[in-house]
């Protein structure tokens, strides 16, 4: 099923413009294991030929992402953790998947959130947590639009640079992705380095608790 969708996708982006962009990022930060590498990248292929802008690409992306986001966000904080955990399974949320989720939400706090946005795996599930610990939702939702806007800027510049050395692989998704995998170690080192960065600023900010008489 998953296969087929996104062979849709490549099929049908230019006559769903925008649109699909914005309702298959929703469905990216949801439950729905599509990945974003395949939305995103094809779209970006278009704006050499006019018929999208590389802004209207990063808007619709960031404010499907949005979306999703809060549908999760709401959802787990109104089921709560033992529903999820119970029923988590049948839509691939493992408890592994969910104590992993939010051991990185409790190490790097709200900014977390934004760091999220931008890693495989914890990108669609960090709603979840945040809403099992009734984070607060302007913190949240300012740092889902802004790491939705940063990662759906990064996937549509990569589209342009892959697609526009090589149109023919907007008719071949496999090849396209292997060309976005064999390049993405560059997007991987641009985030860990802006991981690294929030973790000093962080230390090196946190306050002491006071000892105790």
């Amino acid at each position: 099923m998953m296969h087929d969708l996104i062979a849709w996708w490549f099929n049908h982006v230019a006559d769903w413009s925008y649109l699909g962009v914005f309702l298959l990022m929703a469905m990216e930060s949801t439950i729905v294991p599509l990945p974003s590498e395949v939305i995103i990248p094809p779209a970006a292929y278009f704006i050499s030929k006019g018929q999208m802008s590389f802004a209207g690409i990063v808007l619709a992306g960031t404010a499907g992402s949005f979306v999703g986001a809060m549908i999760m966000y709401a959802a787990s904080r109104w089921l709560g953790r033992p529903i999820v955990v119970r029923f988590g399974r049948f839509v691939l949320i493992t408890p592994e998947k969910l104590e992993k989720a939010e051991r990185f939400l409790a190490r790097y706090e709200t900014g977390g959130v934004f760091f999220a946005r931008l890693l495989p795996v914890i990108r669609h599930l960090i709603g979840i947590p945040a809403g099992l610990v009734r984070m607060k939702v302007g913190p949240y939702a300012a740092m889902t639009i802004l790491g939705s806007a940063t990662w759906c800027a990064v996937l549509t510049w990569f589209g342009q640079e892959i697609l526009g050395a090589a149109p023919d692989l907007i008719n071949k998704p496999e090849a396209m992705l292997d060309a976005l995998k064999s390049k993405s170690h560059l997007v991987a080192i641009a985030v860990f380095g802006l991981l690294i960065a929030y973790i000093l600023v962080v230390r090196m900010t946190r306050k002491d608790e006071p000892a105790k008489a």
